[in-house]
This record gives structure tokens, sequence and C-alpha cells, in this order.
């Protein structure tokens, strides 16, 4: 198709397509230096950027009874063999109406082409969020988030992670993920010499986690080889996804622990089987979902499950993080109930840089002043 043909183009151009073939036709020539193509599913214009402006898409399209298009910036650091498949993706998507023209049916196509996108590119970011001791309000270690960073396309991990699933590329996703992480702790460690030395959590799938090339002497000398030791990486696996057999889980978990690594089970409370689960991996953290956080100090049945996560890690010799704390009143209840360890916006937000957590001490004293503030006075 001459659409995907390699051509030599401007840095930068515009992408229009729309189910209703005459008003693009009719666009176009509006447009001269732009370029027609007719699909089988309706039709796209090719142009400059400065040509194909928002006004006069506007202005054809009120002339053509209002259709609905999408339009999109061509991204030129997409190789040009794959960049303008994407922008139609995305201009298709823009438009509302990709459910309703078939393209549920070349999912696995997009996806692939989404994934090789993904690879190609080494523009991804990634951030560090501290989890706090909810005690001491010091640092217990970071969580390494992967941004993705393709192009036009409004990507985030979560839809990533589905279509290497999909795609059965999910041991490919989390090698190319855990190789950026550790890159860019090192690069970071070097750059930022006062930094407080710290364990560094990174999710992986299943699916990895029973894969030979995951195994843990190899994934321990790998670890070295990027200037840390397997003692300072936890390994989180999200409890969202089914587990169909848990001992082959359960023999790679123990060997992973034995050469030095940490492991968590993330998203506790909001999966599969979640007692039975971390029973059987015996877990180093049990992570506590953010939902169940969330209005904690108001709801006892939430109180009530806190509660059994704490027994139960104790029970297993596992600590305890609580995702999502955003309020002060989450934090008094957790530490209340105790929560060892916590992680969100009111303790420390995810940052390119190793940040400090917000100080424990001041959000403390800062409630207590309010409440104090609020209570009447006595009688002398």
């Amino acid at each position: 198709m001459r659409l995907f043909t390699p051509q030599r183009r401007s840095e930068s151009e515009r992408l229009l397509w729309s189910r209703d073939i005459r008003f693009v036709n009719r666009l176009a020539s509006a447009v001269p230096e732009g370029r027609y193509v007719e699909l089988d599913s309706g039709a796209c214009l090719i142009a400059p950027g400065a040509m194909l402006s928002d006004s006069i898409a506007v202005e054809w399209a009120r002339a053509s009874r209002d259709p609905q298009y999408g339009l999109v910036d061509v991204d030129p650091s997409v190789p040009e063999r794959d960049r303008y498949v994407y922008a139609l993706s995305a201009a298709v998507q823009a438009s509302g109406l990709a459910d309703r023209i078939g393209m549920a049916q070349s999912t696995a196509v997009v996806q692939t082409k989404l994934l090789d996108l993904f690879f190609h590119l080494s523009s991804h970011a990634v951030a560090f969020q501290p989890i706090v001791d909810l005690r001491s309000g010091g640092l217990f270690e970071y969580e390494c988030l992967f941004r993705p960073q393709v192009g036009p396309l409004p990507t985030t991990i979560s839809s990533i992670v589905a279509a290497a699933i999909e795609t059965d590329r999910s041991v490919e996703l989390d090698r190319f993920v855990i190789g950026v992480i550790l890159e860019r702790i090192t690069a970071l460690e070097k750059a930022e010499t006062e930094a407080p030395a710290s364990t560094y959590a990174i999710n992986v799938t299943p699916a990895s986690m029973l894969d030979p090339r995951f195994e843990a002497k190899a994934f321990a000398d790998q670890v070295r080889s990027s200037g840390l030791t397997p003692q300072r990486i936890t390994l989180e696996v999200t409890e969202q996804q089914a587990v169909a057999d848990v001992e082959p889980l359960r023999r790679h978990v123990k060997a992973l622990r034995r050469a030095g690594f940490g492991f968590a089970v993330d998203d506790a409370g909001a999966g599969y089987a979640s007692f039975t689960l971390i029973a059987a991996l015996r877990p180093s953290i049990i992570k506590i979902d953010r939902d169940i956080v969330h209005g904690l100090w108001r709801d006892d049945a939430k109180q009530a499950l806190v509660e059994a996560f704490v027994s139960f890690g104790r029970r297993i010799g596992a600590q305890l993080v609580a995702e999502g704390v955003e309020r002060r009143a989450e934090l008094e209840t957790l530490r209340a109930l105790g929560v060892q360890y916590g992680q969100g916006y009111l303790l420390g937000r995810p940052t390119s840089t190793l940040g400090r957590p917000r100080r424990l001490t001041s959000l403390t004293e800062l409630a207590t002043a309010r409440t104090a503030h609020r209570a009447p006075a006595t009688a002398d």
C-alpha cells in the first residue's frame, strides 16, 4: 500500500482519517501538498502540519455535514516504515470509530506493531517512588515505575503489558524493561553520590518467573553485571493475573530468594485467591492493594481485612506495604493497625531522581495541631 511506502517527508506532518471518503476527498482538494489515500474503510490525508490545520479540517467537515474524523501529528522520531501505521491507528482511535469499523479483528496485528515500536525506541522513562517506614519516616525502598514513550500513541505500561501477554511476549517485555531499569539505577547512583543506598522493587509477570531466562543464577549474574547485587532487588509479581499451577512458581521463587532477591506479591486483596497464593509463595513483602487503603479509616470491613493481612504476614515472616496512601487519616489508621510500610503521594511522589520521602513528623504534627485547634475548650 502506498501509504506505508518509505518516501522523503517534511519533519512536520499531520494525518487525518475519516470513514467519509467524500469528505476527505474534498479536503484534499483544499490542501494541494497533501497526499490522499483511499483505504478499505474510509480514507486518509497526509500533509504538512501547517497546511492540515485544525481550523481547515473543521471548516470542511462543517461543509460535509460534520462527519467524524481523527486528526493527529505524525511523529518523525518513529521509523519511517512504521510512523504512518501508528499515526493512522491514533487517528482512528481519535475519531471514536475504532470499534465500529472492524479494527477489533486486527487487534493482534496492532499489538504486535505497538510492541515492535516499543522495543525499538530508547526514549522510555523510569520513575522512582519511595516506600516509607511508617514508624520512623525513613526510606525503605524505591519502586521502579516504567513509563513507556511510544511516539504519538497514548500508551501506559498497563497497555504494553496487556499487549505482551496477549501476543506471548511478556518475557521479552520483562527482560527489556528490567535491562532499562538496571541501567537507569546504575546511572543515577553514579550521578547522585549523596543518594542513600537503597533496594529497588521491579515488577515482573508470572510468566517470566517461570521462564528459563529468569533462572536464579543467570538473573543474579545479570544484576551483578550492572553493578548491583541481588540483595538490593525485590521482584514484584502482580496477583491480578491468575496462576494456573502454583508449584513451579513456588520453586522458582524459592531459588530466587536463595540467590538473595526479595520477592513481593503486588495488589494483595484485589486478585485471585489472595491468602492461598501468598501462603504458597511465602513472599518477603505483601503489598496491600490501593483500593483497600482508600477510605480505610471509615470502613470497618477494610480495617478487618488489613488486620488479617498483618496477622498473616507475621505468621509467614512477610513485611506489609500499603499502596496508595494519599490521606493523613489513612496513614494514621495504617500505623494503628500495625502496617510497617507505606507508599503513595502523601509520602512521596514518583520522580526521575532518587527523591527522599516526605517527613512523617511534619504530617503528624500538622494533624495533631489541627485536632487541637478543633477541640472544645474545657471548663476550669
